[in-house]
């Protein structure tokens, strides 16, 4: 049996197969960690999502901004973006069970020794913070007025954590921290419009995983969203996205030994307008 952590598929059906072959998954003993971001942009989103449904038994899974934005589509809450490539899976006839599923899907994963998110966690949480935190979105992504929250999830503030925040500013900024955070100040506050490299991270702001003690840094936080951070691998850290989907590479890590698979992007998975 092994774990295989895999990074942003963003729809990349083509290439998201020929890492499982590459790995041979065998879904009868072996379980994969999928770091969210599923779905959109990639011309297989409805394929990805209808496997993972499949193989629900499988999988681990925790969501992604995309797969957010996705509800959010779907539900007519907002309009698509030019780029999204979710008509196919909105107007597929088993749309509905896709997408509670996806619906009902955790911000964070934690098992041994490793937690998963989609993007990162907020310097001053805990993993049993965080776990309790993502558990108060989590409960109402999967209740009765989710669609609520959909309409009031977007946005910046508040930027920065406090314990007294209610309501739908504190789901809020508990969504933004496990699915949007690239950079933070040292005092935990996040920053949005910066998706680039590391050397050119404007004054101020540090990636979250460099925050000085931060207290999430006793467990490895396997990870994506930041396609132009790369592979990067440390004792505390595996940020898994590698721009499958910018013409990168689809990369997976089996946690057990940290041997990494990897596949190039493959034409087909590209949506050209």
């Amino acid at each position: 049996m092994a774990t295989y952590a895999i990074g942003d598929i963003q729809g990349c059906y083509h290439a998201f197969c020929a890492l499982l072959a590459k790995f041979e998954f065998d879904e009868k003993k072996d379980q994969l960690w999928l770091v969210g971001d599923l779905v959109n942009r990639g011309t297989g989103s409805l394929e990805v999502l209808r496997w993972c449904y499949q193989h629900s038994n499988s999988i681990r899974v925790v969501l992604g901004n995309h797969d957010l934005h996705t509800l959010v589509v779907a539900h007519g809450v907002r309009p698509p973006h030019r780029s999204d490539t979710l008509q196919a899976l909105l107007d597929a006839p088993d749309s509905d069970e896709l997408l509670t599923w996806l619906r009902h899907q955790p911000l964070i994963w934690v098992e041994h020794g490793y937690a998963m998110v989609h993007a990162g966690l907020l310097p001053q949480w805990t993993i049993q913070q965080a776990q309790g935190y993502a558990r108060e979105v989590e409960a109402t992504l999967q209740g009765d007025e989710y669609e609520t929250f959909l309409r009031h999830m977007y946005g910046n503030q508040p930027a920065i954590w406090s314990d007294s925040l209610m309501g739908l500013d504190r789901l809020r900024i508990i969504t933004n921290s496990f699915t949007r955070l690239r950079i933070c100040s040292p005092a935990g506050e996040m920053e949005f419009s910066f998706k680039g490299e590391l050397q050119d991270i404007p004054d101020g702001y540090l990636p979250w995983f460099d925050v000085p003690n931060r207290m999430s840094a006793d467990t490895t936080i396997v990870c994506g969203h930041w396609s132009a951070l790369g592979l990067k691998v440390r004792k505390d850290l595996c940020a898994l996205d590698t721009g499958c989907l910018w013409g990168g590479m689809l990369t997976a890590m089996r946690l057990e030994d940290r041997a990494v698979f990897q596949v190039n992007h493959d034409a087909r998975d590209k949506f050209v307008k």
